[in-house]
């Protein structure tokens, strides 16, 4: 899987390799599923070909007209793609932590704006239609503060929080303090 090109396309001189055919071949047998659901059409190349997820992924979404699986390139374009409340209460979530710690990065990574300290993911948030999903990329740091967040939404990998969720700087400092020390 290619690590730095998020089109599609740079799978293809894999899929050809890997399964033998040219793209031409595998371009005529999703016509040939155009109309079936996304896991009809997955599952049929995993079923009939042996393809991995990743590469049925890729050949699905292109056919779909997915060229790139990079939406966002910036923290400011995401936000345009979530609510003005979720995206001020993400700008207030993050804002707490860069101020706290500096050095911390800001980027997209998997659609997501995610922060970064010395090449480590330290907290990430997305939005769902009913809450903002915190992570502080630890399933064991969530456990350790759960009895915290009994008022939260506590998931094994996310904290899910009102969209409109008054941000408790205290618990997200303690979080992103817990993770850097795994970091460590």
């Amino acid at each position: 899987m290619p690590p730095k090109d998020p089109s599609r396309e740079a799978h293809f001189p894999l899929i050809e390799k890997k399964y033998g055919e040219k793209m031409s071949y595998w371009f005529k047998i999703m016509a040939k599923l155009e109309g079936q659901k996304y896991p009809e059409q997955i599952a049929h190349l995993r079923e009939n070909y042996g393809f991995s997820q990743a590469h049925a992924n890729a050949l699905v979404m292109y056919s779909r007209g997915s060229k790139s699986a990079k939406r966002f390139d910036t923290p400011a374009a995401f936000y345009k793609s979530v609510t003005s409340e979720q995206a001020k209460t993400m700008r207030a979530i993050f804002k707490v932590i860069t101020a706290k710690y500096p050095k911390a990065e800001l980027v997209i990574a998997w659609n997501q704006p995610m922060l970064r300290i010395d090449g480590h993911y330290v907290f990430g948030a997305s939005a769902s239609s009913k809450r903002i999903l915190m992570s502080p990329w630890s399933s064991d740091v969530i456990a350790d503060f759960a009895p915290l967040m009994a008022d939260l939404v506590v998931l094994k990998k996310t904290i899910g929080v009102p969209n409109d969720w008054e941000v408790d700087a205290k618990l997200i400092l303690a979080l992103v303090k817990a993770r850097i020390a795994e970091t460590k």
